[in-house]
């Protein structure tokens, strides 16, 4: 959980909140996570290179990627150059490559190469934070954990389920409103759900199966 201090909702938000997240879940009824993988490290490695990319994208490199580097001792022994090339479609390439393989040395140093399982040592490491950190501790360790990327800031906002641009307030927000057992589930239907219904520039709010629920000005009639 973040840091800061957690606030009450009021029941009246969190009934809300249940109607809508009840809703969601008839729409979206299994959330899975979109980066192929099959490990911890490999998902931790997609999720740092998801950053300011698709999905879509990143799991066109991932499989190269995944031949050419089997465990973290690979990536902490990389040729920077050779990485850079083999992830650079994902932009930002050159900041990705440097974090993954210095991701990878420290799980060497700390962990004999092993993804640790808790927020804590996952934030401390090069190119991680709380989003790759959530992704990573609720779809491989089972953790509670709300994941707040673009996607799930902006449904947020527009379902009035927080009124922050703070991705940790946002967090915070969403875990009043979620009991924990949810918390990865509901997050990851949000994500879901701005990936591709609730678009950036032109929603598809005929198609939105929470559109009563809205109270987003800007939804087209």
């Amino acid at each position: 959980m973040p840091a800061t201090h957690r606030r009450t909702r009021p029941q009246p938000a969190r009934a809300r909140a249940a109607r809508i997240f009840s809703a969601l879940r008839r729409t979206t009824p299994v959330p899975r996570v979109e980066l192929q993988h099959r490990t911890s490290l490999q998902l931790l490695i997609a999720t740092i290179l998801s950053a300011q990319c698709t999905d879509q994208r990143v799991n066109q490199v991932t499989p190269a990627l995944f031949q050419r580097y089997r465990t973290a001792g690979e990536y902490a022994a990389a040729d920077q150059t050779d990485l850079e090339h083999l992830i650079k479609s994902t932009g930002f390439f050159k900041s990705k490559a440097r974090n993954i393989i210095g991701c990878c040395r420290t799980l060497i140093e700390r962990s004999n190469g092993t993804v640790p399982g808790t927020m804590e040592t996952l934030v401390s490491l090069p190119g991680v934070g709380r989003k790759t950190a959530n992704v990573v501790l609720g779809n491989h360790f089972g953790e509670p954990a709300v994941i707040v990327d673009t996607h799930v800031k902006r449904v947020s906002q527009r379902l009035g389920l927080s009124a922050s641009d703070d991705p940790d307030r946002i967090e915070q927000d969403l875990q009043q409103l979620m009991p924990p057992q949810e918390w990865t589930r509901g997050s990851q239907r949000l994500l879901l759900h701005g990936r591709y219904v609730c678009l950036a520039r032109s929603p598809k709010c005929r198609e939105c199966g929470i559109e009563n629920l809205c109270r987003w000005k800007g939804k087209q009639p």
